[in-house]
């Protein structure tokens, strides 16, 4: 559920103005903004010079209107730079902090770019898994070869006896 049927628009803006509000659509696509998936779209307008930043969003019209956003990349053809925008977050009222646009600042094209990258992304799996960690939760592996799980117990204590049968089935993960 982390694709959007609503209506998306963006502004891009540079040191020599601004495109206005554009409705993202004539994608190469038949269905837009698909969880996982790459739209690609044209957009025309003046040239702007070095872009700076973006404003992302959508209407929130239509079933199933959150968005979760990886990342925008503005390809210049006269220039031949790409400026990318990460985001990593959700554009939808349900979801985050419930809005449903982002003003996002392009990212150094340093070599450092993709430790940024790879850092949000490190930051939104924690969000996402950190609840399994909380005090008083066992967890538990199971291991396919001896078919026997090992746990983590609240007090510290692992219990790695392979039991096939364990009481604390709070939280299972596969290895």
């Amino acid at each position: 559920n982390a694709g959007t049927e609503a209506d998306v628009y963006m502004s891009v803006y540079g040191e020599k103005g601004d495109t206005g509000s554009r409705q993202l659509h004539r994608s190469q696509k038949p269905k837009n903004f698909l969880k996982g998936q790459t739209d690609i779209f044209p957009v025309e307008a003046v040239h702007l010079g070095p872009l700076y930043k973006i404003v992302i969003g959508h209407n929130g019209l239509g079933s199933g209107n959150g968005w979760f956003l990886d990342k925008v990349v503005i390809k210049d053809p006269i220039t031949d730079l790409d400026y990318t925008f990460l985001c990593h977050r959700w554009l939808d009222h349900g979801q985050d902090d419930g809005k449903i646009a982002r003003e996002l600042t392009v990212t150094d094209a340093s070599p450092f770019s993709g430790r940024q990258e790879l850092e949000l992304k490190r930051e939104e799996s924690w969000a996402a898994e950190k609840w399994k960690f909380q005090e008083g939760n066992t967890l538990q592996f199971y291991n396919r070869l001896t078919r026997g799980f090992i746990c983590l117990n609240p007090d510290g204590k692992v219990d790695a006896l392979g039991d096939k049968k364990n009481k604390y089935g709070k939280v299972w993960f596969y290895a």
